[in-house]
């Protein structure tokens, strides 16, 4: 069964492609705000990507387009400007004192997979300001003198710059992703290392990893949060505890404390609302087996 976070990403989809076929040519990308690029594909196989992903594999669009604004030369109608090329198209429009640009290329004519290519789709990946400038400047200059060049040698010209955003974009991505599990791995350690202090909270953890409490509260925004998993740790170590045969003439109270639970009803609501049955219920199973 799909997700809400699923429906939410094919809503999502759906509504940019049908903007596309608006009369007045809006195709949904000036939604992408500055500084970000959006990589997504079209039609139907939008529809199936946000349905698919991100756990399923999905069948290789033929296109996939990038979105993102740029710096447009001042000649460029307000209503936008369409340029079509074997086997990849540009689009820009301007949007205030810059534009935004979208990028349609062949995915077959990419050196880099699909699949490599799917940490990026249908979400705003940030771009580093020199890419951005790098981009608005190729694009700028193509719009400049497209009239005089060959439209086939346009072709590898496009493909090249979509490949080098793809390539720069993924790269930041994979990066930033790594430095998240790493941050996140380095607080459950420490809270790992603290469940038996009753007063363990997220300030004092960002205080001890020298981050922001904002700067945690993202490194978890996956789940149920900073203090979810603090109460998932804590329940999961009373569930060894509970069920090790050396610890089964210990109180119930006295597994709280180590768990650090401020007494032992609140140990026991708690356990009970995430286990399905009270402490006691929970190692009498066990150890009878």
């Amino acid at each position: 069964m799909a997700t809400p976070r699923v429906f939410t990403t094919l809503s999502s989809a759906l509504r940019t492609e049908a903007r596309a076929g608006d009369d007045d040519g809006n195709t949904g990308e000036e939604d992408v705000a500055a500084g970000y690029l959006v990589v997504r594909s079209s039609g139907a196989s939008a529809a199936r990507m946000a349905i698919d992903a991100p756990s399923a594999p999905a069948r290789e669009p033929a296109q996939i387009q990038l979105v993102m604004r740029a710096s447009l030369p001042k000649y460029v109608p307000t209503r936008g400007v369409s340029l079509s090329f074997p086997e990849c198209a540009l689009r820009a429009r301007p949007a205030g004192r810059s534009g935004t640009v979208l990028l349609t290329v062949s995915t077959a004519k990419l050196s880099i997979s699909f699949a490599e290519l799917r940490p990026l789709m249908f979400r705003p990946v940030p771009l580093d300001r020199s890419l951005q400038t790098l981009f608005a400047a190729a694009v700028s200059h193509l719009l400049v003198v497209s009239d005089s060049l060959d439209p086939h040698g346009i072709k590898p010209y496009l493909t090249g710059l979509a490949e080098l955003v793809l390539r720069s974009a993924l790269r930041t991505e994979l990066n930033r992703a790594d430095a998240i599990a790493i941050r996140r791995r380095d607080a459950v350690a420490h809270i790992r290392e603290h469940l038996s202090d009753p007063a363990l909270t997220a300030e004092r953890i960002a205080e001890a990893l020298f981050i922001s409490r904002r700067r945690l509260y993202q490194l978890f925004d996956d789940g149920d949060g900073v203090s979810g998993r603090i109460r998932q740790l804590r329940i999961d170590r009373a569930k060894e505890l509970l069920g090790d045969p050396a610890h089964a003439k210990r109180g119930i109270g006295e597994i709280s404390k180590q768990c650090g639970f401020a007494n032992a009803a609140h140990f026991s609501r708690t356990f009970r609302k995430v286990v399905g049955e009270t402490p006691r219920d929970y190692r009498d199973k066990l150890l009878a087996e």
